[in-house]
């Protein structure tokens, strides 16, 4: 018997026309739809009328589940993986089932569709020739500073998302950790309310900072890193002077020195010499 085959569909992030017509054929060819919330993607499929059978498949369940559906699926069943919006896996689940298919010569087959990182970074008028995806940021302060830290180097444009009970917290953060670079925060991509803010993190900061409440799926958009914006000095600036730039822009003096010696690939140790002599 010939097994089946696993598709990963993306749905849409918001409108639910941005649906591909091939993802609308996949789910109702599917001998089974596995969904990260069944009743969310029940809407979904009412919509489009569409009745066949669905399974959740989410964080809780992911390792018993993925053992489940890897038998249906050599059984012969045809499988669509489908997250509560945008495409699975990207800040989804679906990495343990989609590698355990793999392992087992299952055929995974891709519908692409919507991904509200990739809309974003499209409409926000940052640079997209170089750009890394880095999924939500750390709940907590310090380690989202640490976190932001670690890719302070980085050469391309970056992409967070973030929950809206932290953003606030979060651009604080970002305009710590990376100065004036160009930010945009992208909300409610496709959505009634869409809305784009651009400029640096404490001017994003300052102007949600005025709402009484903010709401919605948000995504930050941190520019590339500049020479001579924010804390980015020249790679041969005075040892010193770049550590006092950081611990201007808010870092501890430990952190300072860590990042330092990170970007011009020296001990940590000679930088606390310079320091110190």
């Amino acid at each position: 018997m010939m097994t089946g085959t696993l598709y990963i569909v993306a749905t849409p992030i918001g409108n639910l026309d941005d649906i591909t017509l091939r993802a609308l054929r996949t789910l109702r060819e599917a001998d089974l739809i596995a969904c990260e919330d069944t009743r969310q993607t029940r809407k979904l499929l009412d919509h489009a009328g569409i009745s066949n059978p669905t399974v959740s498949y989410h964080d809780h369940n992911e390792a018993e589940r993925a053992a489940e559906l890897i038998a249906k699926l050599e059984a012969g069943m045809n499988i669509a993986l489908v997250s509560d919006a945008g495409t699975p896996l990207i800040s989804d689940p679906g990495y343990r089932l989609v590698a355990a298919a793999v392992d087992a010569g299952i055929p995974v087959v891709p519908i692409p569709g919507a991904c509200a990182a990739i809309a974003a970074l499209s409409a926000s008028g940052l640079p997209p020739d170089a750009f890394r995806f880095c999924g939500f940021l750390p709940p907590k302060s310090s380690q989202r500073r640490k976190f932001l830290e670690d890719l302070a180097s980085e050469t391309g444009t970056l992409i967070f998302y973030e929950a809206p009970h932290r953003v606030l917290n979060a651009l604080d953060d970002i305009a710590a950790v990376m100065g004036d670079r160009r930010v945009v925060l992208a909300r409610e991509v496709s959505k009634l309310h869409e809305e784009f803010l651009r400029g640096t993190a404490a001017e994003i900061r300052a102007q949600l900072g005025e709402r009484p409440v903010v709401r919605g799926e948000i995504t930050i958009l941190v520019g590339k890193r500049e020479v001579g914006q924010g804390h980015a000095l020249p790679d041969d600036a005075p040892i010193v002077a770049a550590v006092r730039a950081l611990e201007e822009q808010g870092l501890s003096r430990m952190d300072s020195i860590k990042q330092v010696a990170k970007e011009r690939g020296i001990p940590k140790r000679e930088v606390y010499r310079r320091l110190t002599v």
